[in-house]
């Protein structure tokens, strides 16, 4: 994937979709200033945690807007690996807790009620 021709194109869609209905897009890009003007972690660490939850999320346009973020303040890729590493234990995690959910719904619903022994 061309990440350049890919933002630009997703620019055109979000600058089409703020002039149909520009509320959310106001509302979005006032929620993302607010939240990358940290007071406690450093900017590169705000666009590694970014690109980290895009990378978890599967959202392409966050992927390319906080990879470049991340290169502009600095996040070597050594960097930027350690933190998608982090990412791909916890989705691993995750799918471990919920692997477990699935089994004890599974077991739930395979043994016999009270009320069906009735």
């Amino acid at each position: 994937m061309n990440w350049s021709d890919y933002l630009r194109q997703m620019g055109g869609h979000m600058r089409a979709l703020g002039q149909a209905a520009p509320g959310p897009l106001e509302g979005f890009r006032a929620l993302d200033a607010a939240a990358f003007k940290t007071q406690h972690l450093d900017a590169k660490t705000a666009e590694l945690i970014a690109l980290a939850v895009a990378a978890s999320t599967g959202c392409d346009g966050c992927i390319g807007v906080h990879a470049l973020r991340a290169a502009k303040v600095g996040a070597t890729q050594e960097e930027v690996a350690e933190a998608l590493g982090v990412v791909v234990a916890i989705k691993a995690g995750a799918a471990l807790v919920y692997a477990g959910r699935a089994m004890d719904a599974v077991v739930q619903a395979s043994a016999p009620t009270k009320a069906a022994l009735d």
